[in-house]
């Protein structure tokens, strides 16, 4: 389905963004992985995408708060492959505090993470695309952009802010063949989440089970983590010629989280 094309995945080396990135290396993509991991642990994720599925994989561990590291990943990307076709911009930082209490530091690096670094790939994956009339952007917002809770000030807002920057992309892309969608993930089982689940567990002095539980249930409906398979499914989904038509739109994987 995507064996001419080329998918950038921030935040990849792990989590959600490797279950991203090993979707759409399923379907043929050839991939480049991000993140900020050790060179070891990026070379054994690079290779297990090449063994299973054999396509072609490069690695970069740019910092995002750098634009200029951005920029360098994306050349060094289009001198490997030609171009990148799909980008999904997925790389997050986490800062929990209140609009009071928030370090200033924190709050500039979720905006330069979480939501300017989507922009500049944008920006410097879109020239190529225009020329072929096909491209994909995909930003991993959150139930977050749709919804709020206390203690989250910089990623609730960052992961609303995505959504504008959407909308706004998509059409200003829309002529040229290029869609530009968000997805809204539930909570999936990502190592910081299955550590927080831990703690309640210990702090609370029940099960794991049973935290693991609570903590689904009282968020999805389904009583059940979204599979990071599924968020990855997705995403090939809209960069499939069936998703050819699906722009600007608001894509929530959620367990019927925001359910209203």
């Amino acid at each position: 389905m995507l064996k001419t094309k080329t998918a950038l995945v921030t935040g990849s080396i792990s989590g959600l963004g490797f279950a991203i990135a090993n979707q759409l290396a399923q379907a043929g993509a050839s991939i480049v992985l991000h993140g900020l991991e050790s060179v070891e642990i990026g070379a054994q994720a690079r290779q297990k995408l090449i063994k299973q599925h054999g396509v072609d994989v490069m690695v970069s561990h740019a910092d995002l708060r750098q634009p200029t590291a951005i920029e360098e990943m994306m050349q060094l990307a289009e001198l490997r492959f030609g171009r990148v076709d799909i980008v999904v911009n997925n790389a997050v930082v986490r800062h929990f505090g209140a609009t009071d209490t928030l370090l200033t530091s924190d709050w500039d690096e979720a905006l330069a993470v979480n939501l300017s670094a989507a922009f500049h790939t944008a920006r410097l994956a879109l020239p190529a695309m225009r020329e072929v009339k096909w491209g994909r952007i995909i930003n991993i917002s959150s139930v977050y952009g749709q919804t709020a809770t206390a203690n989250r000030i910089a990623y609730i807002t960052t992961k609303t802010a995505l959504i504008g920057l959407t909308r706004a992309i998509a059409m200003d892309a829309a002529s040229d063949g290029i869609t530009c969608n968000a997805l809204c993930p539930g909570t999936v089982p990502t190592p910081p989440i299955v550590a927080r689940i831990a703690g309640i567990a210990q702090r609370d002095g029940i099960t794991l089970e049973q935290a693991e539980s609570d903590y689904i249930s009282s968020r999805h409906p389904t009583g059940r983590f979204v599979a990071m398979e599924n968020v990855g499914a997705l995403a090939v989904f809209v960069c499939s010629d069936a998703g050819q038509d699906i722009t600007g739109a608001v894509l929530p994987i959620d367990g019927g989280w925001t359910v209203e």
